[in-house]
């Protein structure tokens, strides 16, 4: 199936022209908006005192559900002249990461993970990989994404971990929304054929966005009604759900590739 010349709202920042590229080979038309933006945090105090406190510790683990968290936490280290240390306390610990992104920044420095969520790299699938772990009273280093994993990091303290949490960078709004405010009127006009989210704040984003522009109920009518909603894994199918706009198109694996081919064959299918 392909889309036909469809116009199809994309929210991607990082990895936006790659996710455009595959809406053009499918046939469509990709209008890109980022509705997120990545703020690196202060970190070097934080990764000067965890790496004292890891050189204490005989077998820490490390739960990694980002990749550019990996990237971030060796750029930390190398610009503190502490990247051996890092290194040490990595290659004598356990390495467990929730999704392929983590898995590929720790091999680009060389490390291998040791423990690997399987698809499609939920919080539940990642406890489950950990299900047979012993992390009583072990040193447990949480490397969260761009915003705090409550429920990952209160299961790991219940197993009687000693967690350390790790925030490198944060999610926040572009600073200019105006783009943003304008995807919203051309969603709820009916200029879409669909809308695809790959990660639940760039829903959570464009919700406050249309909130503050008293468009929130037109985006809404719009996203249940002619405007299909893709997302590209059951996480961020979820949080569209709770937000009200529920995904008719959610793809197995949770790729972007797999999203747009999904997306295609539904729309082929609706016409």
């Amino acid at each position: 199936m392909r889309l036909n010349g469809e116009r199809i709202a994309l929210f991607e920042a990082r990895m936006g022209g790659e996710l455009s590229d595959l809406v053009r080979r499918n046939g469509g038309v990709p209008v890109c908006v980022p509705a997120v933006s990545e703020r690196r945090s202060a970190a070097s105090a934080h990764i000067g005192r965890l790496l004292d406190e890891l050189a204490r510790e005989e077998q820490p683990a490390f739960v990694f559900s980002t990749g550019i968290g990996v990237a971030a936490m060796f750029e930390e280290a190398r610009t503190a002249g502490r990247e051996p240390e890092l290194r040490g306390a990595l290659s004598r610990g356990l390495t467990v990461c929730r999704g392929p992104k983590p898995v590929a920044a720790l091999h680009k420095e060389g490390i291998a993970a040791a423990l690997k969520a399987e698809s499609p790299y939920t919080t539940r699938d990642l406890l489950f990989a950990l299900a047979r772990t012993d992390l009583a009273d072990r040193f447990t280093v949480l490397v969260h994404y761009g915003e705090p994993n409550e429920p990952l990091a209160q299961s790991l303290l219940a197993r009687g971990a000693r967690l350390r949490d790790l925030m490198l960078y944060r999610w926040e709004l572009p600073d200019d929304t105006r783009a943003l405010a304008k995807m919203i009127d051309a969603l709820s006009d009916g200029s879409f054929a669909a809308a695809a989210f790959t990660s639940q704040i760039q829903a959570r984003n464009l919700m406050t966005v249309a909130s503050r522009s008293g468009r929130k109920a037109a985006l809404l009518r719009a996203l249940g009604g002619r405007v299909v909603v893709a997302a590209v894994g059951p996480t961020c199918a979820k949080a569209l759900e709770e937000l009200g706009m529920p995904a008719q198109v959610v793809p197995d694996p949770p790729k972007m590739g797999a999203m747009v081919a999904a997306l295609a064959a539904h729309l082929g299918a609706l016409r």
